[in-house]
C-alpha cells in the first residue's frame, strides 16, 4: 500500500515548502510515499535532493484529462491507499486520478483564505468523496465554511517549520555588509511572493510616512512575483528608492532575517503566513495584518503588533513603535520564539495530520 502527495505548484513558495516537510516526515516514519509534483519545478529539484520517491508529472490545466489518466494508472500500479492534494490545481487533476483507481482515502490541504468561488463546480471540487479537508487557521476554516463546504469535513491543522536552518545561524551582519548600513539603520524586511494579496503597496505608502518620521529605516523585500515592476515603479513615484531594497528570490532567507530589526507582513489576505513562523524562530519582532490566521499567531502584544490590513499609516505608526522602543521589541521576539517552537513545528503538523489519515505504514 502507499500514499500519494499531489502538489501542481511550479514555484517555490509557503505550500510547497509544507508539502515536502510533510512528505519528508511521512517517510522518516516509514510510509511508502510518492511526491507527485511539476518537472524540472523547484518543489521537484528540492525533493529529488532529499531523496524522496518522486513523480514527476506535467500538470498543465485543472483540465488535464491525459495527466490525471497517466496518474491513474502509477496509483493502481502502487496500490495507492491514501491521495493528498496540496494545491487546487493538483486537487482538479488528482481528484479524477483517484476516482478512476478508486482510491479510498482523499485529504485536501486548504492553505489560503481567498473565497471560494460561488458555482456548484468549485462547491463539488472540495466536497465529492473528499474524507478531510485540512484548514492551517480557523481563518481559513471560516472561509470554507462560508464558501459551503460542511464543516464536518474541516480540520485545523497549523502549518509546521523545520527549526534547524533557523538554529546557529553564523552570519548576523550580512545585510548590513552587503549594503553598507550604517549601526543606526533598522532595518524591517518582509518575506512574501510580490502579489496582491501580500500588500507589499501599503507597506511602501508605509516607507514614506517612516521616511519623514525616522529616516534611519530600511526596508528589505524578498521574494519575486507578477507585481516586481509595478513596485518598483511606486518606489520611485512615491521616492523611498533610497530606503526600500528588493532581493528577489533568495535561498538564504534565514541569514537574511538574522540580519533584520523586525519582520513586517502586511497583507489583506492570508491563510496563516509561515513567513511569520520563520521569522519568529529568528527571534524577531512582528508586525502584521489582523486578516485570515495571522492573529492565531501574532498575538497582538505579546508576540507582536498587529494593525489593520490596507492602512499604511498604522502600520507605520507600529513600525515606528517598535524601532524606538527595542526593549519591547525584544521581548515580542523572544516571546514570539517560545511560542513557535512550542506549537508549529514540523513534526507536530505531521503527527496530527497523521492522526487524521487514521493508517499506519504499511
Amino acid at each position: 500500500m502507499s500514499l500519494f502527495h499531489i502538489d501542481a505548484g511550479r514555484e517555490w513558495r509557503g505550500g510547497q515548502r509544507q508539502s515536502l516537510l510533510l512528505v519528508r516526515e511521512l517517510k522518516k516514519r516509514g510510509y511508502r510515499v510518492y511526491f507527485v509534483v511539476q518537472p524540472a519545478s523547484p518543489l521537484h529539484e528540492k525533493a529529488v535532493a532529499e531523496g524522496l520517491d518522486v513523480l514527476p508529472v506535467k500538470m498543465r490545466s485543472e483540465l488535464d484529462f491525459f495527466s490525471a489518466w497517466r496518474l491513474s494508472r502509477w496509483m493502481r500500479r502502487r496500490r495507492c491507499q491514501l491521495v493528498h492534494f496540496h494545491d487546487a490545481h493538483g486537487l482538479a487533476v488528482g481528484a479524477m486520478a483517484a476516482r478512476w483507481a478508486k482510491v479510498p482515502l482523499r485529504f485536501i490541504s486548504r492553505r489560503v483564505d481567498f473565497p471560494l468561488k460561488k458555482n456548484r463546480f468549485s462547491r463539488r471540487k472540495y466536497t465529492r468523496d473528499i474524507t478531510a479537508i485540512i484548514a492551517i487557521s480557523e481563518g481559513v476554516k471560516k472561509v470554507l465554511i462560508d464558501g459551503g463546504v460542511p464543516e464536518r469535513l474541516i480540520h485545523v491543522i497549523p502549518s509546521g517549520i523545520d527549526f534547524s536552518p533557523f538554529r546557529d545561524v553564523p552570519d548576523r551582519d550580512f545585510l548590513r555588509r552587503e549594503f553598507s548600513f550604517g549601526p543606526e539603520n533598522y532595518l524591517v524586511g518582509v518575506v512574501a511572493a510580490l502579489e496582491d494579496h501580500k500588500g507589499h503597496t501599503y507597506l511602501l505608502q508605509a516607507s514614506k510616512i517612516l521616511r519623514a518620521k525616522a529616516p534611519n529605516v530600511r526596508v528589505i523585500v524578498v521574494g519575486t512575483g507578477s507585481l516586481r515592476w509595478e513596485l518598483d515603479r511606486q518606489t520611485r513615484e512615491l521616492g523611498v528608492e533610497d530606503m526600500v531594497f528588493f532581493l528577489g528570490f533568495r535561498e538564504d532567507v534565514p541569514r537574511i532575517l538574522a540580519s533584520l530589526d523586525l519582520f513586517v507582513l502586511s497583507s489583506h489576505l492570508e491563510g496563516l503566513g509561515s513567513s511569520i513562523l520563520d521569522a519568529m524562530a529568528s527571534r524577531l519582532p512582528v508586525v502584521a495584518t489582523r486578516v485570515g490566521g495571522i492573529p492565531e499567531v501574532v498575538i497582538n502584544g505579546e508576540t507582536g503588533l498587529l494593525v489593520p490590513p490596507r492602512d499604511p499609516e498604522a502600520l507605520a505608526e507600529a513600525i515606528l513603535t517598535l524601532c524606538r522602543d527595542r526593549e519591547l521589541a525584544a521581548r515580542l521576539g523572544q516571546k514570539g520564539y517560545e511560542i513557535v517552537h512550542e506549537k508549529y513545528s514540523a513534526e507536530a503538523m505531521a503527527d496530527r495530520i497523521i492522526s487524521l489519515y487514521g493508517i499506519r505504514p504499511s
